[in-house]
């Protein structure tokens, strides 16, 4: 998982729109298992078949191709993407201008709006309320754009606040429930009060950076939301005001406090959490599997993610992964839909967790999956994202507004520089990116 976010933002959406020109046709027979009378639908993902996460999108269609035999058949392309993210987004881009797109396609989570925005993929067909009702919140919420429904999440994602339980309790700290998150000012407190105990262990009571790539807005973003700022405008288009408001303005101070004080380091240090240096972090949901299996000296422990004291309840917390959505090429919008559905639904939830261990992104596979029962640190992060996950800023310039905010982040809180300042000329950037679509 920790691989799916870095790329992100590596497309490069190209102008215009499909020109409804198909790829080389194909016919019953040309590929094993297509027969006489079904529907032929082309898939393409983001990565190798030799890999369990391609061996269970593979398990998905195979299962698909049994249930709808006679009707459609869904043939699979694996087109991984290269260190760098590219690779299976080239390919997209590639295919836009040619009319070469498949029926359906995987995209990242966070790109949705991007794809949309440009034409690339297409709203999928009626989806009843009740089918709807299947995925998570934040699955139905992070496929929708400008109120239409274009993808559906084949997995999910969260990011825990992990603590050291030996080192909360060996401070005297208590942590809350999950609907009860320290505040800001208490979390302050609590890195105050954590600080000495944690130099004479030669660490920090923070481990935290600011890395360049996706991780810092899927990371850090929520402290924006849960202190009522937003990045974008509700309909993605505007920023002035948004992404450089005097409430963002405050979100970026706090980070600043962190740094001033002492709380992190300035520079990133490899493993603090996990060799007993640090008393929290904030990772991804993979890092309980790594814990289990690579730290088990570890003592670790999921707190409610940190909120503003101007936090009002509602959803704040990180989401957000591959999805399946039907481009715009397709002639076969019905076909292509009941793909969506089935590569993202509960069986293949369940192949992905079985597999990966990547979150699913249906209740039913959480309610097969006996781990997030048992395990009080999988069932805090499913509680999490369940009942507070928010997607990233949708908008057509999703990757311009992450690497702002990383570039806003980094400069702020670690060089110094003023903050309104940084956070307007990240508009300028961001609005250079946006003219087009404005202009539209």
């Amino acid at each position: 998982m920790k691989k799916l976010i870095l790329g992100s933002l590596t497309l490069v959406l190209v102008m215009g729109f499909l020109t409804g020109c198909q790829g080389k046709k194909v016919l019953p027979g040309d590929v094993e298992g297509y027969d006489e009378g079904e529907e032929y639908l082309s898939l393409w993902v983001h990565t190798i078949e030799d890999t369990p996460e391609g061996e269970a999108y593979k398990k998905s269609v195979d299962s698909f191709n049994e249930a709808y035999d006679g009707v459609y058949f869904a043939d699979i392309e694996f087109i991984p993407r290269n260190d760098s993210g590219g690779g299976y987004s080239d390919k997209v881009n590639a295919s836009v201008m040619s009319g070469g797109l498949p029926d359906v396609l995987t995209v990242d989570g966070p790109n949705v709006s991007a794809y949309a925005a440009n034409g690339i993929i297409q709203p999928l067909a009626e989806i009843s309320e009740e089918e709807r009702s299947v995925y998570l919140e934040s699955i139905i919420d992070q496929g929708t754009y400008d109120g239409k429904l274009y993808a559906l999440g084949v997995l999910e994602s969260s990011v825990g606040m992990y603590y050291n339980k030996d080192i909360l309790e060996e401070a005297g700290i208590e942590v809350p429930d999950a609907d009860h998150p320290w505040t800001w000012s208490e979390f302050l407190e609590i890195l105050e009060k954590l600080k000495p105990i944690m130099e004479e262990k030669n660490g920090y009571p923070l481990d935290m950076t600011f890395p360049v790539g996706e991780a810092s807005i899927y990371y850090y973003a929520p402290f924006i939301w849960s202190n009522g700022g937003d990045l974008v405008s509700d309909d993605g288009l505007t920023v002035d005001g948004y992404f450089n408001s005097d409430t963002n303005a405050e979100t970026m101070e706090y980070f600043k406090t962190i740094v001033d004080k002492g709380y992190m380091s300035a520079t990133p240090i490899e493993f603090l959490f996990e060799s007993g240096r640090a008393a929290f972090k904030f990772d991804g949901a993979w890092e309980v599997n790594t814990i289990y299996t690579s730290y088990p000296d570890i003592n670790l422990g999921v707190a409610p993610y940190v909120v503003s004291d101007n936090w009002d309840g509602g959803r704040y917390t990180p989401t957000g992964s591959w999805a399946y959505a039907a481009s715009a090429n397709t002639q076969n919008l019905e076909g292509a839909t009941e793909l969506v559905k089935w590569m993202s639904g509960v069986e293949s939830g369940v192949y992905i967790w079985d597999l990966t261990k990547n979150l699913p992104s249906t209740y039913g596979a959480y309610e097969q999956i006996e781990i997030f029962k048992t395990d009080e640190n999988y069932n805090a992060l499913y509680n999490q994202l369940s009942t507070y996950g928010h997607p990233r800023p949708k908008t057509p310039v999703y990757p311009q507004v992450s690497t702002s905010f990383q570039q806003a982040l980094e400069d702020i809180a670690l060089g110094g520089m003023e903050t309104k300042s940084e956070l307007d000329k990240s508009v300028e950037r961001i609005n250079a990116k946006l003219e087009r679509y404005v202009r539209e």
